[in-house]
């Protein structure tokens, strides 16, 4: 068995190792460009004009934005009212100074005659601002809700 060894032609790089733009040329012009193997040709990308140009992360980013605003706006301006199946409903208010034996009780059974007085105890604790089981105190200035029948 004999080894044979062939002589590459050797290329002096010392004239193309100083820098200029023409020693690159002729360097690049040495090496041949070849294909990798198992990789196809890629035409080559257009040159960008430094437009804006978002990736994946970027896109869902303000996906993500978009909904947080849409969100915050719909809290802060939606409705705060509800549909209710009541038959009356508060046309304004009226004021009432508590006296002696009055209970919240007898003063929504007054306010509302034919409506449900539980209902109208929660519209005067809402209306004034009351705290739950706290008991009125005579002379306590109490505005109460007018009911149109």
């Amino acid at each position: 068995m004999s080894i044979t060894h062939d002589e590459l032609p050797l290329i002096d790089l010392a004239p193309y190792s100083r820098g200029t733009e023409e020693a690159r040329d002729r360097h690049l012009a040495l090496v041949p460009h070849t294909a990798v193997p198992g990789r196809t040709a890629r035409a080559p990308r257009p040159a960008t004009t430094g437009g804006l140009r978002l990736t994946r992360r970027g896109r869902v980013l303000l996906t993500v934005l978009a909904l947080l605003v849409v969100t915050a706006l719909m809290v802060v301006f939606g409705s705060g009212t509800a549909a209710t199946s009541d038959a009356a409903e508060i046309t304004g208010t009226t004021t009432i100074t508590v006296q002696p034996g009055q209970t919240l009780w007898s003063i929504a059974g007054e306010a509302n005659p034919g409506g449900d007085v539980r209902d109208t105890m929660d519209d005067i604790v809402q209306l004034n601002s009351l705290v739950k089981g706290e008991t009125l105190q005579m002379g306590t200035q109490l505005a109460l809700p007018v009911y149109a029948d």
